[in-house]
């Protein structure tokens, strides 16, 4: 592919966008009253809801392989009106679709990532993700809903005495990288998703870490250096949204 081109203060994106800016972002805490923490996330046209939910026991195979703490859970869905054409639910296929699978399998192991699971006891965390509305990036949005809402719910347990310490590590949050006609562009809307030829789901936590790194050619190829370029652009992402969640859970 060559070096790719990097102009932040040139040609402005479709929704008027610098190359290296988010779409804005905002929560609405405590959206579903009866989850243990909850929040709204609104990213660009992109809206999920994120709810943590506590169930005082772990998993059979936990108990039976002795494994102590506790665990971490998730289901991810969308909403059957949260695209242009309606989409079945799960339920009426018979079978969750594989790439619904893929996403809460990814929002799980982020969320066990943020939290000392040995200090959550033995109890387990279901972390729901609704999408009301997709324009790109659900599933970045749901992780980074998703540690907003573990974390309000991480602090009501507190509250109510039945944690004695907080369990929380580090804040997690995730972003998109896409190349869309040789330009890198930091999370994606839908129209520049369909037509990126490289795409980059980067999940990481406030000490710099890597969680997860989702990278693949849509029938393109790309290099060390390209890469190096994506990251570059997807860390000063992560920075901003740490930062937006930290707004979240102090507002």
């Amino acid at each position: 592919m060559g070096q790719l081109e990097t102009t932040p203060n040139a040609i402005l994106r479709a929704d008027n966008r610098r190359d290296d800016e988010l779409r804005p972002i905002r929560f609405l805490n405590h959206i579903a009253p009866n989850a243990t923490g909850s929040t709204l996330v609104e990213w660009g046209n992109t809206r999920v809801i994120c709810g943590v939910t506590v169930e005082e026991s772990v998993p059979r195979w936990m108990k039976e392989q002795g494994v102590t703490g506790g665990w971490i859970s998730s289901e991810y869905s969308m909403l059957p009106y949260s695209t242009l054409q309606r989409k079945t639910r799960d339920i009426s296929r018979g079978k969750i679709d594989g790439r619904s699978q893929e996403i809460q399998r990814l929002i799980g192991r982020a969320m066990r990532a943020a939290v000392d699971l040995e200090k959550l006891g033995s109890r387990t965390l279901w972390v729901d993700c609704d999408v009301l509305q997709a324009d790109g990036g659900t599933r970045t949005a749901a992780i980074t809903g998703s540690y907003v809402a573990l974390y309000l719910a991480m602090g009501r347990l507190l509250a109510e005495g039945k944690l004695p310490c907080s369990p929380v590590l580090h804040a997690v949050t995730a972003v998109s990288v896409g190349v869309v006609n040789r330009r890198v562009l930091l999370d994606l809307c839908y129209t520049e998703d369909a037509a990126a030829s490289v795409d980059l789901n980067l999940v990481m936590n406030s000490e710099g870490h890597f969680i997860e790194l989702q990278a693949s050619g849509e029938e393109a190829t790309f290099s060390d250096a390209e890469l190096t370029q994506m990251l570059t652009v997807g860390r000063q992402g992560i920075s901003r949204l740490l930062i937006a969640q930290q707004t979240a859970l102090s507002d």
